[in-house]
């Protein structure tokens, strides 16, 4: 089993971070199934398919070179942020 910096096993996280990921892009799929308001088109599943591979892919990248579980935390917030800016943006122009 591969493991990190600090020697943990890599795997349970890994699996909780790509699976959330991948209910994330689910979601406007099954929420598009239950009201019209939402309607996204093939463009806009692939920007969010983008958005959280980038997103998993830079905390994954910072967990296996972070040792320190604060620093790993900071980063993680620093990402979420920086999506949810870039999600806010993209959807309805806030700068």
């Amino acid at each position: 089993m591969a493991r990190n910096a600090d020697g943990h096993p890599a795997g349970r996280w890994r699996y909780g971070l790509w699976g959330g990921a991948g209910l994330l892009l689910i979601a406007p799929l099954a929420a598009m199934a239950f009201t019209p308001e939402m309607n996204w088109g093939v463009g806009d599943f692939a920007i969010l398919a983008v958005m959280l591979g980038a997103a998993c892919g830079a905390f994954e990248l910072a967990v296996r070179i972070s040792v320190s579980p604060a620093r790993r935390a900071a980063v993680g917030a620093a990402i979420v942020l920086v999506f949810l800016l870039v999600w806010a943006q993209l959807a309805v122009g806030i700068v």
